[in-house]
């Protein structure tokens, strides 16, 4: 029986292409499709209309689920989701959980009665086990976050080697008392990003210090609150991690309320590389994710479902980067 992939293969084009010259031609370029019809009909190949009918409503619609409208980092990764979208006439309907787990069920609904093609989760706090029955009849996707014990196709960095980097970094420019200010310890991310802090002191002979470990929110606040009280002990870091850029703004805020400065008295790392973390004074050393990159390569893999190819069915970890600025205290010492 021939399949789709064999028409791609003698057509030399992906079977993304095969698909929307059957579902959407005027897409496709005239020479582009042109060949693949002609491969179509030399292959006899006759693709099952009606089973993709049953399979989905054929909405052209994709439905982002988005933990928190205002985080910058969501916004960037849905840039890069509705990027690739239109390339291939698609819609993204957003739907902003705040947060809130009920609210991740109750937009399921809007999978299960058809009303889009499939949907990319950029946060899972809903039950696996509702997760696992959900992808196992509709496409779904899962970025920026990652979960444990179910095979949900999945776009994210190695959070691990991100901390253990930006940690490394403070040590290298000569830092043993260095904090960790956390996201969220329920998020497996920021678990990640404690476990890279934690290797990186032990892998350079230093104590993990349970007291410069405060936990966060990811927002501005809680940086500024948890920076407080680490500068209110008897021996204060002179070197900080944040977890995301975000809340690195409450750290420095924090420092300069209290009479130091940044970086002389405090080092500060954060995470993520959004456009605050360049312009904010001082510039912000972070751990750039790709974040539009992210976005691009969920819908690539959500497309490929929706088109009845399960072989992406995998975990994908994209390159994330380290971007120094004056926040570290790196330009300064290299430029004395």
């Amino acid at each position: 029986m021939v399949k789709m992939s064999d028409v791609a293969e003698k057509a030399n084009v992906s079977k993304a292409t095969v698909s929307r010259v059957l579902r959407n031609p005027e897409t496709v370029k005239k020479t582009t499709r042109d060949k693949v019809l002609a491969i179509i009909e030399q292959l006899n190949y006759q693709p099952n209309i009606l089973a993709r009918h049953f399979r989905r409503s054929e909405t052209n619609t994709i439905l982002v689920v988005i933990p928190n409208i205002l985080n910058t980092v969501f916004s960037h990764i849905l840039g890069g989701i509705e990027h690739e979208a239109g390339k291939h006439g698609y819609r993204v309907l957003l739907a902003n959980t705040n947060r809130q787990v009920e609210k991740e069920y109750e937009f399921l609904d809007h999978l299960k009665q058809r009303q889009v093609d499939g949907m990319i989760l950029l946060s899972a706090r809903m039950d696996k086990s509702v997760l696992y029955d959900v992808m196992k009849q509709y496409p779904v996707v899962l970025t920026a976050d990652y979960l444990e014990g179910i095979p949900i196709p999945t776009v994210t960095i190695d959070n691990v080697s991100s901390g253990r980097t930006a940690t490394e970094h403070l040590i290298k420019l000569g830092h043993s008392r260095i904090a960790h200010i956390t996201g969220p310890l329920h998020l497996l991310v920021s678990q990640d990003r404690l476990k890279g802090y934690r290797q990186a002191l032990l892998q350079n002979d230093l104590d993990v210090d349970n007291i410069l470990i405060q936990e966060g929110d990811f927002t501005h606040e809680s940086g500024y609150n948890q920076m407080t009280k680490l500068l209110a002990l008897e021996h204060p870091p002179t070197a900080v991690f944040s977890a995301n850029d975000e809340m690195a703004t409450g750290i420095i805020k924090a420092a300069k309320d209290h009479g130091l400065s940044v970086p002389e008295d405090l080092a500060v790392v954060g995470f993520d590389n959004v456009k605050l973390s360049a312009i904010y004074d001082p510039g912000i050393t972070t751990i750039a994710q790709p974040m539009f990159e992210m976005g691009n390569k969920a819908m690539e893999i959500l497309l490929h479902q929706i088109n009845g190819d399960d072989s992406c069915k995998k975990q994908y970890v994209l390159q994330n980067e380290l971007v120094i600025r004056e926040s570290c205290g790196a330009k300064r010492k290299n430029n004395s």
